[in-house]
């Protein structure tokens, strides 16, 4: 096994950590029974989400399962068995 792929498996396990740990900090985006009551969430903050917690872990989560995605193409094809 190659240094490379070593890195680049460690790399991958944080990233995966990384993934889920971002995924299961979020918050659920189904309202509910809430939808049935006709209430509106439309506040200050609601309007506001550019800098947001829930903002900052959406882009996080994008850029952890695009890196998830490209590590695991790279270990196949390093692997030899993509080849």
């Amino acid at each position: 096994m190659d240094t490379i792929q070593i890195v680049l498996g460690v790399i991958y396990v944080i990233v995966c950590i990384g993934l889920i740990i971002t995924v299961m900090f979020q918050e659920s985006s189904s309202k509910g029974l809430g939808a049935l009551s006709g209430e509106r969430s439309d506040t200050f903050y609601g309007k506001t989400k550019k800098n947001s917690r829930d903002a900052i872990l959406s882009r996080l989560t994008v850029v952890f399962a695009v890196s998830f995605a490209v590590l695991s193409m790279v270990l196949y094809l390093l692997t030899g068995r993509g080849i």
